[in-house]
């Protein structure tokens, strides 16, 4: 039984918990400073609790120590303290930031590491890298890698046609930090919330906008071998310009905890949401211009005896997927290790994993997790 502790007992560390727990192959310890938000999760067999915060690097190194490995689904802004503790206490190590600069620290740690270091394992980065990668494998000669993702309410009622889906800080970050792309065949930083466009699946109307952090390690990887590369975020139509009114036109990117706190308190969660995923590449196959695309729907549904988010559904399952095969000897072992570098079709087969294949409509879904992976 492999021993994980998961730091953040929000809505996806909890989540994280429950799945692995679920299998019977893990033991797992969610550590967090809210007393509060730890109750909620209660203790139950393989599953405790701990009251720590997380920047004290030393106390949660001293936790670590003896353990597989740590998960962070804490904020990003202490992601980097996590997995300094990890470092120290010489254990694996995965996350879900989408944050680039924490995403720097992790791969600097990961130079001296005894153990694996995995940023982003979740949806947007982390799954959708995976699917990107796949596509590329398929081509002689690549020209254009074109990655969406939304998480998006089922029934939009308001202006932003959003809700709160996700963490409040995380998007706002998202919408506020310069870019990477590739832009015929230059790797360049681009300003968020532009280059927006319109597109429609499955007779829905989107639009689609620069974001930061969604690409990953993608460029680095890409550098040279594809003419254009790019990672948008999803959201229904006139989305984008209101948001654009708030961080720029109004400067509430100057005062983002202002933003959050506005947001937080007038647009309601729902547990009705859907994550739209949207991958197209193009290129040269058998001397032929040629596209695929990958275009996949992710609605709520039960795990571990519980209904879950789409949102929370596709980053849980993702990281624990990853952490999944890294425990079963099928990722390296030691380094950095990209979410490029993962296999579509054994991250779709896993346990967790088949979370993606599911074809759950707009009902919950049971997935049974104890199958072998």
């Amino acid at each position: 039984m492999k021993n994980i502790l998961v730091a953040g007992a929000g809505h996806i560390g909890t989540m994280i918990a429950e799945l692995l727990v679920s299998t019977g192959d893990f033991k797992v310890t969610v550590v967090d400073q809210s007393a509060a938000a730890l109750a909620a999760i209660g203790k139950r067999p393989h599953l405790d609790t701990l009251a720590l915060s997380v920047t004290d690097r030393s106390a949660l190194a001293s936790a670590m120590r003896g353990r597989f490995a740590v998960v962070s689904a804490a904020p990003y802004s202490v992601t980097g303290a996590i997995a300094e503790a990890a470092h120290i206490a010489g254990i694996h190590y995965l996350d879900l930031t989408e944050d680039v600069a924490t995403t720097r620290i992790v791969k600097e740690l990961a130079k001296t590491s005894t153990h694996a270091f995995i940023p982003q394992c979740g949806l947007a980065p982390g799954f959708i890298s995976i699917v990107g990668m796949d596509l590329v494998r398929r081509f002689e000669k690549l020209d254009t890698l074109r990655m969406r993702v939304g998480a998006l309410p089922q029934f939009p009622s308001n202006a932003l046609g959003y809700n709160l889906t996700w963490s409040t800080a995380g998007v706002i970050n998202e919408y506020c930090q310069p870019c990477e792309a590739i832009v015929q065949g230059k790797l360049q930083s681009v300003p968020a919330l532009e280059e927006l466009e319109h597109f429609a699946l499955d007779g829905v109307q989107y639009e689609a906008f620069n974001t930061s952090g969604g690409l990953g390690t993608l460029c680095e990887t890409l550098d040279g071998k594809v003419r254009n590369l790019n990672y948008r975020t999803i959201r229904y139509p006139g989305h984008r310009d209101a948001m654009k009114l708030l961080l720029q036109d109004l400067r509430l990117s100057e005062r983002p905890a202002v933003l959050a706190d506005l947001l937080e308190k007038a647009i309601p969660g729902t547990p009705q949401d859907v994550v739209v995923i949207f991958v197209t590449a193009t290129g040269q196959r058998n001397g032929r211009v040629w596209q695929e695309s990958y275009a996949h729907n992710v609605y709520p549904q039960v795990l571990a005896g519980r209904e879950w988010t789409a949102i929370q559904t596709t980053t849980a399952s993702s990281v624990c997927a990853v952490l999944d095969l890294l425990a079963a000897g099928r990722l390296p072992q030691r380094g950095f290790v990209r979410q490029e570098d993962i296999r579509l079709d054994e991250f779709l087969a896993n346990r967790f994993g088949r979370a993606y294949s599911s074809d759950a409509g707009t009902r919950a879904e049971t997935v049974a997790l104890r199958a072998v992976s």
